[in-house]
């Protein structure tokens, strides 16, 4: 056995044509950074609110719109910050005085923590459940804002989007965090009146950027804030997000880089077959991980429920006589980079990246890996 997990050698022939697994930021499309190069002197470093980048924004727009099959009455509504920017965001634009949160790990927590702080607003409503699953939505009087989360990056956790049962968009909006879920899950625009996400992860683009496809429901929940008298930031005002959406710009100046990446992956996207064309190859990634897990002594899918297991973020508990740590150190000796567990989660596990960009035969070039760094420390 190598003294050090870092020592050992994995034959070339077992290795990924690309080693990274991130789970945000995630791999980088080649033909994205081609795209950056194209878009050097036209592009970058020349004014937002020009024709040039607004094209762009509109593409974006545009190419959002069609990978999700939106109806002509939805907006996409974009600002600059992230998902973590949208959370407070939301507080003074979205929500009208009380939420109701499903909490089932890290990123789904920080919503709930963001209204709950809010001044303005009234105490929020949480419906837990441990790391591994998630809970459900229920109706419930006072709540006019539902905050879901599609996929639950810290754990591998993703869920079927619905509304609670017996309401409609009158009765409370349904909010989602699709952060590592849009572009590589589907989802039905019936159930959902924001579904908003950064885009380094399906969409393998940087981070600092959030957007939101709005439906008219919430559009109108947008304006009917903005026209109070409730105090809001300017760059954290939903309304004026909106209105400058829909002059294909944003309020202040955008990272131009980041629009270029996700415009690319947009058309990749949509040119081969769109969300199911996304999905499919994240689809056929998981299936590859989960029944390699399943087919080991040592390794488990740590989402019990199969329904719940997520297609884009892959978690596999290793049995504690192999240290994950040590797997993790000997793939990134190699090469192969970003599989380890979710810092929070404090379990012996391996989580894997699984998003559009990441081929499929990577996955399975990926195994492969484990099994022989497992042989070594054994």
């Amino acid at each position: 056995m190598p003294a050090d997990a870092a020592d050992i050698i994995i034959p070339a022939e077992l290795l990924p044509a690309d080693g990274r697994f991130g789970c945000g930021p995630s791999k980088v499309r080649p033909e994205q950074v081609e795209a950056l190069v194209a878009a050097g002197t036209e592009l970058l470093g020349t004014s937002h609110r020009k024709p040039p980048v607004k094209r762009l924004v509109g593409a974006v727009r545009a190419g959002l719109t069609a990978l999700f099959d939106l109806p002509d009455d939805w907006e996409i509504v974009l600002g600059n910050g992230g998902s973590t920017v949208f959370w407070d965001v939301a507080t003074f634009g979205l929500v009208r005085d009380r939420s109701q949160h499903l909490v089932f790990g890290e990123f789904s927590s920080k919503f709930a923590a963001a209204c709950a702080a809010a001044p303005h607003l009234g105490a929020p409503s949480t419906i837990t459940a441990d790391p591994g699953g998630h809970p459900d939505p229920v109706a419930e009087d006072g709540i006019d804002a539902y905050a879901l989360t599609h996929n639950e990056t810290s754990t591998g956790v993703a869920m079927h989007l619905r509304r609670p049962a017996g309401t409609t968009a009158a009765d409370g909006l349904v909010v989602v965090d699709a952060t590592s879920a849009a572009g590589g899950l589907h989802w039905d625009h019936t159930e959902v009146d924001v579904y908003y996400f950064a885009p380094q992860k399906c969409f393998a683009s940087d981070g600092g950027l959030w957007l939101a496809a709005c439906s008219p429901a919430a559009v109108e929940r947008i304006e009917e804030i903005g026209a109070s008298d409730r105090w809001r930031p300017a760059s954290l005002d939903l309304k004026i997000a909106l209105d400058n959406s829909r002059l294909d710009q944003t309020y202040n100046t955008p990272a131009v880089a980041t629009l270029v990446m996700l415009a690319e992956q947009l058309d990749w996207m949509n040119s081969n077959g769109g969300l199911d064309f996304a999905a499919g190859r994240s689809a056929t990634s998981a299936s590859t991980l989960y029944g390699w897990a399943a087919s080991r002594s040592w390794a488990t899918p740590f989402v019990a429920d199969p329904q719940q297991r997520s297609n884009v973020v892959g978690t596999i508990d290793i049995d504690d006589a192999i240290d994950a740590n040590e797997v993790c150190a000997a793939l990134r000796a190699n090469g192969i980079l970003d599989t380890d567990a979710y810092r929070k989660l404090g379990r012996n596990q391996l989580r894997v990246g699984m998003f559009p960009a990441i081929d499929p035969a990577d996955i399975d070039a990926l195994t492969r890996c484990i099994d022989h760094v497992v042989d070594q420390l054994a």
